[in-house]
Parts: C-alpha cells; structure tokens; sequence
C-alpha cells in the first residue's frame, strides 16, 4: 500500500452521521492502527464520519537503529507531510515520537486520556527484572531503556538492541532468542496484550519517555471544524503533564532517542491542581546520570518543565547526552 492510501471505514456509521468524512492518517503497524481506530471512533460518537488512510513513514521502511536514522521525527514526519499537502485531515502520533519543535500551519489539537505511561517487561517464565539471571539477554530498541536498565541492573544483563513490531519483539522471548524485552505497557494494553506482561517499572525510577502512553493528534490550524472537533477529545490534566515532559525534552535539546526520561502526574493540592514532575539523563553505558524532581501549579505546566531542564543541564545532563552511544 503506498503512502496516502484510504482505507475503508473503521467503524460501522453511526445513524445520522453525514457530511464529508474526516481523513484521519497513521502509520501502518498494528498499534498505530489501533490508536487511529480509538481515535475515528470518539470522532465518529461525536457525529463526524472518519476514514483511515495509511501513510509509510521513514522509521517503517529504514530497520536501522532509530538513533542511526535521526530518532526524532521518523514516525511522523511523514504524517505531517501528508497535512501539509492536504492529503489527510487529522494525524494520529504516539506522543513521545513527536518532536517538540512546531511546524507552520499544523496544530496539536487534541491529547486525549492517557494510557498507563509505564515501561513493562515481558520475560520468559513470568520472571520480573528483578529475577532475570546473570547474562539474561534482554531486547530493546531505546537508548533511554538501555541506560536505565544498566542503572538499574549495573552490567550482569546482556542488552541487545532490537527494532519490530510488538509482535517481533515479543517473539523473539517465546522463541528463545531473548530472555526478555521492555516495552510500553499502554502499547500491550490497546493491543490486548497485558496479560503477557510479567513485570511494570515505577515511573519515578525508571522514568518514561516524555508523552509516553499519550496520543498526540494533529491537523492543520486552518481548519475549523476539524480543530473544534478535535478540542472534544482533549483532556487538561494529560495535556498538562505531556505539556512539562516535553518542555524537559525541549529545554535541554534532546531528541526522542535520546538516553532521557521526564514523568509528571497530577495531585490534588490545596489551592487546586499541582504537577510533580520527575526526570533522569543517563549515559547509555549506565556510568552516570541525573535525576531530579520538582513540583508546582498545574496551569504552569510549561514553565516547570523548562526550569527542570534548566537545573538538568546544570548538573551536567548535556555532557551525558553528547557523550551517549549510539
């Protein structure tokens, strides 16, 4: 199927839905379909008729190491494109491969209800991190989870690096090849895999991606009625806690690939909403890194972010950055 290609309706119409049918792009893996069809059928609940067009971005047709090909931007700055060119009407993105940078004429309209943000491991043997022997070989793709793994784990894993699908991955266990990989839990749960997860990592000591478990959806700012419909699946307090984790992301000019995680969560504070938000850079041979947490309002989101960066990259997190392997 080539770039740009409608697929056919992901939902039954609902009676009484009519008008032109919004074209909602995504990559073609199982999970970025699955998260396209979530997203078409809130549309379509709120009476917008939805079709799914699918669109090949870099990261699918280069297998490299993702840090090798640029990291930032392969998964979606193919969908982007197709805005640009009016290709499509909405693009639906995993939060934590989009970058942090703007571009003219497109708009995060709409992070609706996160999943769980976590990392899970799905081990042979129902074994947790903690029980995996000395030089269990275990598969991911991040430099982030690799640095964190050797924090966690100093130097007695054997981490290999894997690119696929879920379902590659997680054949690579059930076939003997690795003893485990890491993954995102929101990924397994929207494919209906969490049942084969045997272990789920504290977000504050082995922190996520920035975004990780949201969806980030796009279109293009001059479109109306696609950007008031969008607004309808938007909810504040996912789009505040991404908001922080990105600025982190931003502030210290990492890309997605990069050996860093940021995590904020809300609380309920006595004048309202507080963000408490928790970050690590680390080198990818697990030789050093820095961690740091800070808290504040909700409503400045943003800001908290930016200064967690700050004091970061005081504490020397761009020198770990420069310096890891890829």
């Amino acid at each position: 199927m080539t770039p740009g290609t409608p697929t056919t309706p992901v939902t039954p119409m609902t009676p009484g839905i009519s008008g032109t049918a919004f074209r909602v792009g995504t990559r073609r893996s199982a999970l970025a379909l699955t998260q396209a069809r979530q997203v078409a059928a809130a549309l379509e609940r709120a009476g917008h008729r939805c079709e799914l067009v699918e669109v090949t971005t870099e990261g699918d047709r280069n297998r490299a190491p993702l840090a090798s090909i640029g990291g930032q931007g392969v998964f979606t700055g193919a969908l982007r494109e197709a805005l640009l060119r009016k290709e499509i009407d909405v693009a639906v993105h995993s939060l934590k491969d989009l970058p942090t940078q703007n571009v003219d004429g497109i708009v995060l309209a709409a992070v609706p209800p996160r999943e769980d943000p976590r990392d899970a491991l799905v081990a042979r043997d129902g074994l947790r991190l903690a029980d995996l022997p000395a030089g269990a070989r275990v598969g991911t793709g991040s430099p982030r989870r690799l640095a964190q793994l050797r924090l966690l784990r100093e130097y007695d894993l054997e981490l290999v690096e894997i690119r696929g699908n879920v379902d590659t991955r997680i054949r690579k266990v059930r076939d003997g090849e690795l003893d485990a990989v890491v993954l995102a839990r929101a990924g397994l749960t929207r494919l209906g895999r969490q049942d084969e997860i045997t272990d789920t990592f504290d977000p504050t000591a082995f922190v996520p991606a920035p975004g990780q478990g949201a969806l980030g959806i796009e279109c293009r700012n001059s479109d109306e009625d696609v950007v008031r419909a969008l607004a309808g699946l938007d909810e504040s307090r996912t789009r505040a806690a991404v908001t922080a984790e990105r600025a982190v992301l931003a502030g210290i000019g990492a890309g997605c690939s990069a050996p860093m995680g940021a995590f904020a969560e809300t609380t309920g504070g006595v004048e309202g909403d507080d963000l408490s938000l928790h970050a690590v850079v680390a080198a990818v041979d697990g030789s050093a890194s820095v961690r740091l947490s800070t808290s504040g309002p909700l409503g400045d989101a943003e800001e908290i972010g930016r200064q967690l960066a700050a004091a970061l990259l005081a504490e020397g997190a761009s020198r770990l950055i420069e310096e890891r392997v890829t």
